[in-house]
């Protein structure tokens, strides 16, 4: 018979960042016998929350940022790798200002709480640090995303952008009795919804098959979670379950503590040779930072866990180009949270952005949709182009209602046939501004509604963020529109930069769901799909075995 041996899946060490002080008050020590308790106040876990909540939504760490300025001074970096990256970083300036959020889906609210056995609070953590969450969600210039069922086909918006998904668990290692530590998160739909899990086999654990299901898959990733990406991998698990959030968590960069071996005993550990060997495969992707080139990826991170020996799930997530997580403390000393950029200025070179890009072509929305159609006509797939003009905005909701017109025989409405559509759901606008930040949604989400509308006349030039589907390209052809890709992750640019005025057009009761017309300038975009049948994205997502080699004539 075996000895007892206890083993910890993932045995972290602690995680050190820098730290800086929210408050001292509400925090007390008592002493029993021989044994200290740490009092926590419950408005202090309302505190340190709502600060937790305005520093993600605002600032990134300086790690981050580096990553985006090593895009920029990399030669091997496209053209339109450094054209992001330097977008990226202006964003990030005019997000560290503290009025505009770094994009306009500020997310799901998520904290993972890991609390001392000796750590006392009067009341219930879940409900105070809700709380402050909704204070920072009412106060700030953010988005309310959380849908309420009102029945199984009814949803109403919750107006508040709760509920959070908080989780409390005991931390019962020595050492750790009069701490409580907390990871927030802000996960916003582009990047919860690349969250994937594939059931294998033993079958795919040899470096040769893994490395091929890993081409194949993680090209289903795309663009449309804004990459660069902080990648994670997890193989293995002791449940599905456990290789998905364990997945979530290595993409924040949380786990980077753990052992980086394995053994018998059952421990998670990281592999850093195949975080190098994946990180080199997403660079001969083409993707690149969206618009081609070599940095689909910042980084990866592999981790190996055990499994039942019938399964083998593999989990994959992704933390986009809004990569808003901040670990907080609370000991007998005060809370504390991690302490992010604030000053992001001094990553940003001074670079003559003419040089990012091949050719910049500028589009007049102004003219009738048959002449913007006729320019966009004489552009390659991958042309960067600049738009100004009048556009119109319209998501999900705005869509389905549309399709429900057409059903019952109405009309295309005349502003989905006179101009360019944009997918997109403002932030709140902040006072003096004449827009809230205002970056591109998922265009997918919008796929099945393409060719109906194209064939009424509408949706003949479309904008938003990653690619899209056959059935897209196919209609593009068919009935001469165009898809053009806007820069995923600078919606506090954009606001700032582009966006000149917002007005609600249609569907007002809809809310941030509502058609709005806006007037922008020097709004960049890509030519994604043109009216000929190309697909910038086509050929990159094709194995890399599988593509046909390019090089001269023959």
């Amino acid at each position: 018979m075996a000895d007892f041996k206890y083993t910890d899946i993932l045995p972290t060490t602690a995680n050190d960042p820098e730290f800086r002080l929210i408050t001292k008050d509400g925090i007390s020590t008592t002493t029993v016998g021989d044994r200290t308790f740490l009092t926590i106040d419950p408005k202090v876990l309302e505190q340190v929350a709502y600060e937790a909540m305005h520093d993600i939504s605002h600032y990134l760490r300086s790690d981050h940022l580096a990553q985006l300025r090593n895009i920029i001074d990399d030669p091997e970096a496209s053209p339109n790798d450094r054209f992001v990256a330097i977008d990226l970083l202006k964003n990030a300036n005019i997000s560290a200002g503290g009025v505009l959020p770094m994009c306009q889906d500020t997310g799901t609210a998520i904290v993972s709480g890991k609390r001392g056995t000796q750590v006392i609070v009067d009341g219930d953590d879940s409900e105070f640090l809700s709380k402050g969450i909704f204070n920072a969600y009412q106060k700030l210039n953010l988005r309310y995303s959380q849908m309420s069922p009102v029945s199984m086909w009814e949803e109403k918006n919750t107006g508040d952008n709760l509920p959070a998904q908080i989780e409390i668990y005991a931390d019962t290692k020595s050492g750790h009795e009069n701490q409580y530590e907390m990871l927030f998160m802000a996960k916003g739909g582009g990047s919860a919804n690349k969250s994937f899990l594939y059931q294998e086999t033993k079958a795919v654990l040899n470096q040769a098959s893994f490395l091929k299901f890993m081409d194949e898959k993680l090209r289903l990733i795309g663009t449309s979670a804004c990459p660069p990406y902080h990648l994670a991998v997890v193989v293995g698990g002791t449940s599905a379950e456990h290789a998905l959030k364990t997945a979530k968590y290595a993409s924040a960069h949380y786990l980077d503590t753990l052992p980086t071996h394995g053994g018998t005993a059952g421990n998670g550990y990281r592999d850093l040779q195949l975080e190098q060997d994946i990180l080199k495969l997403t660079q001969e992707f083409g993707i690149g930072a969206q618009f081609g080139g070599k940095y689909f990826c910042h980084d990866v991170r592999v981790i190996r866990l055990p499994r039942h020996g019938a399964s083998c799930p593999i989990a994959i997530a992704v933390s986009c180009s809004a990569d808003r997580q901040a670990i907080v403390k609370i000991d007998a000393t005060g809370a504390y949270i991690e302490k992010l950029d604030r000053d992001p200025a001094h990553y940003l070179p001074e670079i003559d952005e003419s040089k990012l890009a091949e050719e910049v072509v500028q589009i007049d929305l102004n003219q009738p949709m048959d002449q913007i159609r006729a320019a966009l006509s004489k552009l390659p797939v991958k042309t960067r182009v600049s738009l100004t003009g009048p556009m119109i905005v319209a998501r999900d909701i705005a869509h389905a209602r549309i399709l429900s017109m057409l059903e019952n025989g109405q009309p295309m409405p005349d502003y989905f046939k006179n101009h360019a559509v944009y997918y997109a759901g403002p932030a709140k606008t902040p006072a003096g501004y004449a827009s809230g930040s205002f970056g591109p949604t998922t265009a997918g989400r919008m796929d099945g509604y393409v060719d109906r509308f194209q064939k009424a006349g509408g949706s003949m030039v479309m904008l938003a963020k990653g690619n899209r589907s056959n059935a897209v390209t196919n209609a593009c052809k068919e009935n001469s529109g165009f898809y053009l890709g806007s820069i995923g992750g600078p919606a506090a640019r954009l606001a700032k930069d582009n966006i000149k005025k917002v007005e609600v057009l249609d569907f007002e009761d809809l809310g941030m769901e509502a058609i709005w017309k806006i007037e922008v300038e020097n709004f960049p975009a890509f030519v994604v799909v043109d009216d000929k049948g190309n697909d910038f994205f086509a050929e990159t997502m094709k194995p890399i075995a599988n593509r046909i080699p390019v090089g001269p004539p023959s």
